[in-house]
């Protein structure tokens, strides 16, 4: 998700173990700079709110994805009272060059579980839980590259390519931009 605080790194020359050829992002570095971006709070069925703290992010290199488990809050006028639980997803990553952003995608929810719920009500959250882990982060802008964040790369014409999950973190290839047709 960071991948592009280990551009900025690898643009300053500060990447460590990053090459010309990729850069990589530990997975520490993920956990601090995804946290950043929660706790975040969405309506649901316009009767609750679910507010998701911070996930802990795990590594799933055999599947070229990451798990992330976020704990969740459930409130609500319809409630008598608030309830803890935990939503638990994976997901890959992918790099959106129109804007500099990378994000999350293909976001599979493994489970959400709020304790001590009513049965109906937890029926209807799990109906819902698809468009809410896609409401919290594959619409989440997880970083956006600045141009001088760029600038070695786009010097070297240069471009993201391939994100690899690796036990340790993530790897970024560095790919030759296509030539533009003239």
């Amino acid at each position: 998700m960071v991948v592009a605080a280990g551009w900025s790194l690898a643009a300053t020359g500060c990447s460590g173990k990053s090459g010309p050829g990729n850069v990589s992002v530990s997975r520490q570095r993920l956990q601090e700079v995804v946290a950043q971006r929660f706790p975040r709070q969405f309506p649901v069925a316009g009767m609750l709110q679910l507010k998701l703290h911070s996930p802990m992010l795990g590594l799933l290199p055999e599947r070229n994805a990451l798990n992330a488990v976020l704990q969740a809050d459930l409130s609500g006028p319809v409630l008598k009272q608030g309830y803890g639980g935990h939503l638990n997803l994976d997901f890959a990553l992918r790099y959106e060059p129109t804007d500099r952003t990378l994000r999350a995608h293909q976001i599979k929810v493994n489970s959400l579980v709020i304790n001590d719920l009513a049965p109906a009500m937890s029926d209807m959250l799990t109906t819902y839980a698809s468009a809410l882990a896609e409401q919290a982060l594959g619409q989440l802008v997880l970083y956006q590259l600045q141009d001088k964040e760029l600038a070695l790369m786009d010097s070297l014409n240069m471009e993201p390519g391939a994100i690899t999950v690796t036990p340790d973190g993530l790897s970024v290839a560095l790919v030759q931009k296509p030539v533009a047709p003239r």
